[in-house]
């Protein structure tokens, strides 16, 4: 399969400001689509996101900003999407430009409201994205401790493993340990139902059943 290509980060969050540490230190070169101008201009003066992870610093010299998703998309051959689930479908209705050929990468934990489906399953029927295109990266980890520098798992699922390796390549260093899976559903769900399990687990020991 070829390569990823150029690489932007959609989103400004905690854990699109980790994606991005990983990712720009093997590439030297990301772009970075930010909604509110306002954050990008700190962001430049400060070398660190000013909202999120403001201990990991960044030289800005290799980042591209944009609050203008379709310049990003236009651009970038590779998408590595990192909203909140609740605000994608909103980030997406500002998009003119197609995302058919691009490799979409999806950080996103959660189902998209109103839809009742994971951001794979929004991708491909509203957008046209076959899962052939895309790719699922998830924890278990945390993005302040990606932050920091601590030892840490990620897991990357794509319908082809070739191209999973290609995007543990991204992102793994010498304190990230990249899992392959060609299991894109059940990485997805996984990171969903863990949350309700933990809370479920959390009520049962609560009442007392251990």
């Amino acid at each position: 399969m070829d390569s990823c290509g150029n690489i932007a980060i959609i989103g400004s969050g905690s854990w699109a400001t980790a994606i991005a540490k990983l990712v720009v230190q093997h590439t030297h070169h990301i772009g970075w689509y930010m909604r509110h101008d306002e954050r990008i201009e700190a962001f430049v003066r400060l070398g660190h996101n000013p909202d999120y992870l403001t201990t990991a610093h960044f030289n800005v010299k290799e980042i591209t900003f944009s609050s203008n998703l379709n310049d990003i998309v236009a651009q970038y051959d590779t998408l590595i999407f990192v909203t909140p689930s609740p605000y994608l479908k909103q980030h997406l209705q500002k998009l003119t430009v197609p995302l058919r050929d691009k490799l979409i990468v999806t950080a996103i934990k959660g189902i998209v409201p109103e839809e009742h489906v994971t951001a794979t399953e929004f991708l491909k029927s509203h957008y046209g994205v076959s899962y052939s295109q895309m790719g699922v990266v998830s924890g278990p980890c945390h993005a302040e401790e990606v932050a920091l520098e601590r030892l840490s798992y990620i897991t990357v699922s794509c319908k082809h493993r070739a191209r999973a390796k290609q995007i543990c390549k991204l992102i793994g260093t010498d304190y990230i340990r990249t899992i392959e899976s060609t299991d894109i559903y059940g990485t997805e769900y996984s990171a969903i139902l863990k949350n309700i399990y933990a809370v479920a687990v959390g009520v049962a020991n609560g009442l007392g059943y251990g």
